[in-house]
């Protein structure tokens, strides 16, 4: 398991650049989400309270404006301090009452009296004049001067930074005259808006503060956890930075998300370069191997006519043939490396190609036919409709080159070859068997190692290198197939080769990628 190191990922952050964590974008950005929501939400919420209080407060000071006004307006002459007093004044009616008979408790029930005495309202009334003559007690402070008005008005202010409502409105007399009287004035201080509206606040900004602060801390570690497989693919890449031939890989992750499809991917490619690596430094290792002996023969030769040699036809006769002829086999090893180097590459050049299995193999038939009339070749064709398998035609041509080449090659006695084509289930078998020298156990074992050859100086003299099977194991794989060899010495080999068939549609969908990626 590869330690988690933020500090170690962060290393390999250019110095120039400023480094910030990801769960802390998460962590902000998730907190100034909550917070607009949240904000909203609480603004909603105050202003639909606040407005139920404020109809609430409106309602009862229309009430004791409307009261009040109706029992003033009896008094039908311009209203003065005297009789004001004896209409509101609550001494003057406790004159007449008589415990006995309840009139006190009628006089102090009355609404009048309920709202004069109310410690949030204060009635004040003005001449027709506009100048003060009663009031139930002190007005707040700060209220704006009161001015004539010919309807009810009703206007919310500030005093002392609280919110008080104020009601003018005129007063007419009841009888037939209507005329104007005076005005009442109702000043409701809302202690009871105040202390409700403030709570609310102080709630709702908690609220906010407790939410901001808990999505902050949820998302910081539901951001550490989420991203938990990237600070282990960081550091396995830093890893792999390191020593490009390191065995670290991304450990299984079980998120089961689009990260976990990141840390499998990641693994392949480093499988995938790895394996490049490795053919690399077994193609530099290869080439460097055979060709120091034909680089050694030429050397030889040429040291030896630069000394006597050159005045001597016959040897520089056989040094110009045997220098001739290494350099030839070095071509021949060269193109065969390439062969094998782009072998290794199927995958990502010719991953959409599509062949007719049957149409190569009668190529190829006839081709060596042809080629090699003093050979025999029988076709066996089992397959009686198309068959198509997800191979460039090339490949699958050079593949059949191989074996048929190693077939005739090593058939000197019995001049026979014969090629069978069928199909088993969802697989095509192209089967190639030769009745030759055949290969013990051992060579089976080693056929498809680079290089090796069963006889070496036949090989050699043959002009083989050892790379074919190679190159033709290589590409069968490269295609998802497979390949088998079933000899015995003294009596012929038999070389299978197998690819899964296409179904239509697969044919299609290839076909529509190749037309695109040629495009």
């Amino acid at each position: 398991m590869i330690p988690l190191n933020d500090d170690k990922v962060s290393k390999t952050v250019s110095s120039n650049r400023r480094w910030f964590s990801l769960k802390w974008k998460w962590s902000i950005g998730s907190a100034i989400i909550i917070f607009v929501i949240l904000s909203i939400f609480s603004f909603l919420i105050y202003n639909r309270f606040s407005d139920v209080l404020l109809h609430q407060e409106n309602a009862r000071t229309v009430e004791s404006d409307v009261t009040i006004s109706s029992r003033l307006s009896h008094v039908n002459q311009p209203l003065d301090f005297e009789k004001v007093n004896d209409v509101l004044s609550p001494n003057n009616n406790l004159k007449d009452a008589n415990p006995n008979n309840g009139m006190a408790m009628n006089v102090y029930s009355d609404s009048i009296y309920t709202n004069l005495f109310s410690k949030d309202i204060v009635v004040s009334v003005y001449n027709n004049q506009s100048e003060p003559i009663f009031s139930s007690k002190k007005s707040p402070k700060k209220i704006y001067k009161f001015q004539p008005v010919e309807s009810r008005k009703s206007v919310i202010t500030k005093s002392d930074g609280k919110t008080v409502l104020v009601l003018d409105s005129p007063i007419y007399s009841s009888d037939k005259m209507h005329s104007l009287i005076g005005y009442l004035r109702v000043v409701d201080s809302m202690s009871d808006y105040n202390l409700y509206i403030n709570k609310l606040a102080g709630i709702l900004f908690v609220i906010l503060i407790i939410g901001i602060f808990f999505s902050a801390a949820l998302s910081y570690f539901l951001s550490s956890y989420m991203l938990r497989p990237i600070r282990i693919i960081s550091n396995t890449i830093h890893s792999v930075k390191e020593s490009p031939e390191t065995d670290s890989r991304v450990p299984k992750l079980t998120q089961n998300d689009e990260l976990t499809d990141l840390g499998d991917l990641f693994n392949d490619m480093i499988d995938t370069m790895q394996r490049y690596i490795d053919q690399q430094q077994q193609f530099v290792e290869d080439v460097s191997h055979e060709l120091r002996t034909p680089v050694a023969v030429i050397q030889g030769h040429l040291d030896m006519l630069s000394r006597w040699g050159k005045d001597d036809p016959e040897v520089l006769d056989e040094s110009i043939k045997s220098s001739i002829y290494e350099i030839n086999r070095m071509k021949s090893l060269v193109q065969e490396m390439l062969d094998l180097s782009r072998a290794e590459q199927v995958e990502i050049n010719y991953g959409n190609k599509t062949t007719d299995v049957q149409d190569v193999v009668h190529q190829q038939y006839n081709d060596f036919k042809m080629i090699h009339p003093d050979y025999e070749f029988i076709l066996d064709d089992d397959i009686d409709e198309e068959t198509i398998v997800q191979i460039y035609r090339n490949h699958l041509e050079q593949i059949l080159i191989i074996l048929l080449d190693n077939a005739v090659k090593y058939s000197k006695q019995r001049k026979e070859i014969h090629i069978s084509l069928s199909r088993k289930y969802r697989y095509v078998d192209i089967a190639v068997q030769d009745f030759g020298e055949g290969l013990s156990q051992e060579s089976i074992n080693k056929i498809f190692n680079r290089f090796y050859r069963v006889d070496k100086a036949r090989s050699r003299n043959q002009g083989g290198n050892g790379l074919g099977l190679s190159i033709a194991k290589r590409l069968v794989e490269a295609y998802n197939g497979q390949i088998n060899v079933e000899s015995s010495a003294g009596y012929g080999s038999i070389f299978t080769i197998s690819f899964p068939i296409l179904s239509k549609d697969k044919v299609e969908h290839l076909k529509r990628l190749d037309a695109k990626n040629t495009k």
